[in-house]
């Protein structure tokens, strides 16, 4: 039977996994996850550490040993997760080197605590980057308000950056204008821009969460047979519907004459991420 993660490729689509932990990188799942299901990246988050870390094993040396050395909760945290990522980031190397670095990352996020915080935001990303010392590496900032500028501002100092919580097109725009503008500053700098990454995360099922629970209230509320089967028919596709919206958008974007100046000095295009899939609904979902 044909894996259907490999013919992904052939349409020129990379498949990441978003729960790096440690389990799966010491037993081996993550590399066979690469060798067997073409999976070529990775991501994690708080709340993914969160449950590794009460829910293994695996994690129990390192914490006894970072507990008798004295650390703090923090510190302690922090050790864990750069220790998991750096693992993966070495799992993908290989595919990174291979495609001259436009894939193979593993992305670590900064605290959602200073989501709010443009100066903590930069403080962390440039820290976290280079404790993981290694270039396909990359730092997960919320596209919140705050966190543009700070997004810009690494991305402009060499922080491979992954633009996490997209959901509005607007919000994306700015994102990927954010990324652009970076380069711009590194090559008017004199700096190299071929091997700067980043990505944004563009965040699918959630909008039809919350775009369902408001038709499925109208659809309650509606009153005729001929409306509720209208506004059922619009269940489960707002997500997509949104995220065709983005891809025309990031087509336009890395099409212009601003970007074709970086194009031309070997830039790569920020690629887009498709995050939070789900199947809520019956009908399959595709996307480019």
């Amino acid at each position: 039977m044909t894996n259907p993660l490999l013919e992904l490729k052939k349409y020129g689509q990379s498949v990441w996994y978003d729960d790096l932990n440690r389990k799966l990188i010491v037993t081996g799942a993550l590399q066979r996850m690469v060798d067997e299901d073409g999976v070529s990246g990775g991501t994690s988050n708080p709340s993914i550490f969160e449950k590794a870390i009460s829910g293994t094993d695996a994690y129990d040396e390192h914490l006894r040993r970072l507990v008798d050395e004295g650390r703090g909760l923090p510190e302690i945290y922090d050790e864990l997760t750069t220790t998991d990522v750096r693992m993966s980031t070495d799992v993908f190397r290989p595919i990174y080197d291979e495609t001259q670095g436009a894939d193979g990352f593993a992305s670590i996020e900064v605290s959602p605590l200073i989501a709010n915080n443009t100066q903590a935001s930069i403080e962390a990303a440039q820290r976290l980057f280079g404790k993981l010392d290694r270039p396909n590496a990359m730092i997960k900032i919320p596209g919140t308000p705050e966190g543009l500028p700070a997004i810009e501002q690494c991305l402009a100092d060499g922080v491979n950056i992954n633009i996490t919580l997209l959901f509005g097109v607007e919000n994306y725009e700015k994102v990927a204008w954010a990324y652009i503008s970076a380069l711009e500053k590194r090559w008017a700098a004199g700096k190299p821009v071929d091997r700067m990454a980043s990505v944004a995360s563009f965040f699918v099922s959630r909008v039809d969460t919350l775009t369902d629970r408001k038709l499925e209230e109208k659809i309650a509320e509606a009153s005729s047979d001929k409306q509720r089967e209208e506004l059922r028919a619009l269940l489960g596709k707002a997500g997509i519907a949104n995220a065709k919206i983005a891809y025309a958008k990031y087509k336009e974007i890395f099409s212009g004459t601003r970007w074709k100046v970086l194009a031309d000095a070997a830039a790569r295009v920020q690629r887009s991420v498709w995050a939070r899939w789900g199947r809520k609904h019956s009908e399959v979902r595709t996307a480019r």
